[in-house]
């Protein structure tokens, strides 16, 4: 099986042509005014059309509204929308439904019996994206560079996502332990909060190749 990459809070066109030319299969678009990924719809315009056509382009926001949804993807047009937030099933499915583009819905983990949530959104969600429970504090919903215990997903068995601090280091053996179809990274790609390095890309693609042969 193979796994593919989303590398998410991209902001500049050097980190976007390094996930491009490492074979990312998604990059991700942060709409999320208290993230230090946070792009205004100008600016991702800019990226999403230099994208386009080359791999997979998510928006990600977090409990949105539909004016917001509009904008987004009448100017942005993204193949995916990424819902981070405390989305219902039901907002989820209307959120589908209103904008017709497939949904990747993240669900934060900590326990077996939160990855158990994903049951509430099979027929809603095209994708499931695990992702670590925020730890008390935080402002973010994710990106907090946090992994969880990967084995409270052993009872999973629909194709997901996994996120929550994987780095290039930690990365291959997230696959061997999980399974997962698909990684996504944000801040273990950093050199600082919001700031990508093309290097650590790079690095985290091919170690994300490596999964793939084991």
């Amino acid at each position: 099986m193979t796994t593919e990459a989303k590398i998410c809070g991209i902001k500049t066109r050097e980190a976007l042509d390094a996930a491009i030319e490492g074979g990312a299969g998604y990059i991700g678009l942060v709409f999320y005014s208290k993230s230090p990924r946070h792009l205004e719809v100008d600016e991702a315009c800019s990226l999403a059309e230099y994208a386009r056509g080359k791999v997979k382009i998510v928006a990600l926001t977090v409990d949105a509204d539909d004016a917001v949804l509009r904008k987004i993807i009448d100017e942005v047009a993204p193949d995916f929308l990424q819902l981070h937030g405390h989305e219902t099933p039901e907002r989820v499915a209307a959120i589908k439904q209103k904008f017709r583009r497939p949904v990747i819905k993240a669900i934060p983990v900590a326990t077996p019996d939160d990855a158990a949530r994903a049951h509430d959104y099979a027929n809603v969600a095209d994708l499931i994206l695990f992702d670590a429970k925020a730890p008390p504090g935080a402002t973010l919903p994710g990106g907090n560079g946090v992994a969880f215990d990967w084995l409270a997903l052993e009872d999973v068995s629909r194709p997901f996502m996994l996120s929550g601090g994987l780095t290039p280091k930690t990365v291959t053996n997230a696959i061997r332990i999980t399974g997962a179809g698909a990684v996504d990274v944000s801040s273990g790609v950093e050199s600082a909060p919001g700031v990508k390095d093309p290097e650590l890309i790079r690095r985290f693609l091919r170690a994300v190749k490596t999964a793939k042969q084991a």
